[in-house]
């Protein structure tokens, strides 16, 4: 008995670390797109997302005002002001002239650059440049320095990428794609589900198994005949080609077959007494339909519609195949991917794209969670 309940133990915390491990798998990496999302370029270049709660340290390079700025102080000649210009305010730990040694100097001390010329960068980044002789030439001084600046979050990036990046326009063309193209299936599926579960006609069994065999079927290598045969009885009918239209169609058709196999194999298991009894209370096959097992099947519609939301709402080929690329038409995961051509080096706005693409599926998933392992398993332990 203890060796089966020591058993017991080990499996259980195995399936717990196993868990914790999954969970951290998928969650550091979104952790660190949002926390990316909300730095600045600046910050992300000089250090990695899990240092952004630290002060970021780094080496830079500036150069003095030129001679046009030197004022007259106690029969010197000298140059002040802030490296830092009108820009971001840091602290200097440390500076110098030369690029071999670019913090041979602490802040706050005085450096002798020969000839009586010394120069004293404090650690807000005022500096005070003296020479005994004028300075002459519009080129100022070279000096380098260490500076940290303290942790600081913005949602300037979102700004940018919701309005001037064209996003937040994406963002609605992807829901107008992606909840026609979840609902359309569902209610298709749903009907046919019901017949091939409860209703008895020629050719079922072969329908049943052709269905299952569309499973299989790879997208890619239906891509393109799809999109002939629609451009064909567009033409015919005066539809034009990359439309919403299109595209709803084309999800609808890739996700039938699936939607059809889950929902049947679950509402052939619901109680054959229930639909016996409607049936005798004379309720037709449409009122047992709408009025019994809708509602006792809404796990599984849930189920299939957090797959079907997920895959249309991440789709990039079927968008680019079937949906052209018009500021009114391109979707979420087209911008992105335009982005990361002509932005591949701002990883502030790639980053911040990228968690707003997140943001829907995570809330969908999140809310019909409770129903998604239910409708997935009630349909594989119960046959029809």
């Amino acid at each position: 008995m203890a060796t089966k309940t020591g058993k017991s133990f080990v499996g259980r915390f195995g399936v717990h670390i196993a868990v914790l491990v999954f969970v951290a798998i998928w969650t550091i990496p979104t952790l660190g797109i949002l926390v990316s999302s909300l730095r600045d370029k600046d910050q992300i270049v000089a250090s990695g997302w899990w240092n952004s709660f630290a002060s970021s340290s780094q080496s830079e390079a500036g150069r003095l005002p030129g001679a046009s700025a030197q004022t007259q102080k106690d029969g010197k000649y000298v140059i002040e002001g802030n490296i830092f210009g009108d820009g971001p305010k840091r602290e200097i730990s440390a500076f110098g002239v030369k690029s071999s040694a670019p913090t041979q100097y602490k802040a706050g001390s005085v450096a002798d650059l020969d000839d009586g010329v010394t120069l004293q960068m404090n650690a807000d980044g005022g500096f005070v440049l003296s020479s005994p002789k004028a300075f002459e030439g519009d080129r100022g001084q070279r000096v380098y320095f260490a500076s940290s600046a303290p942790p600081k979050f913005t949602t300037d990036n979102y700004d940018a990428v919701l309005f001037s990046e064209g996003i937040g326009r994406s963002f609605m063309n992807s829901l107008t794609v992606t909840i026609p193209a979840t609902i359309i299936p569902i209610l298709i599926a749903a009907f046919a589900a019901y017949a091939l579960a409860w209703m008895r006609f020629p050719g079922r069994p072969l329908l049943i198994a052709v269905i299952i065999g569309l499973l299989v079927v790879p997208l890619q290598m239906s891509l393109i005949p799809l999109l002939r045969l629609y451009n064909g009885v567009g033409a015919f009918f005066g539809v034009p080609s990359k439309t919403y239209l299109g595209i709803w169609l084309a999800h609808t058709g890739f996700g039938l077959p699936f939607a059809i196999y889950l929902l049947r194999s679950y509402i052939a298991g619901l109680p054959r007494e229930i639909m016996e009894s409607a049936r005798i209370d004379g309720a037709s096959d449409f009122e047992i339909f709408v009025k019994i097992v809708l509602p006792l099947s809404f796990p599984v519609l849930a189920s299939f519609a957090i797959f079907q939301f997920l895959w249309v709402w991440n789709d990039l080929l079927v968008a680019m195949v079937f949906l052209g690329t018009a500021p009114d038409q391109i979707v979420l995961t087209a911008k992105l991917n335009a982005l990361l051509g002509s932005r591949g080096g701002k990883w502030e706005i790639l980053t911040t794209s990228a968690f707003i693409t997140i943001i829907v599926p995570l809330f969908v998933f999140f809310s019909l969670q409770r129903y998604f392992v239910r409708g997935l398993l009630a349909g594989s332990v119960k046959g029809g």
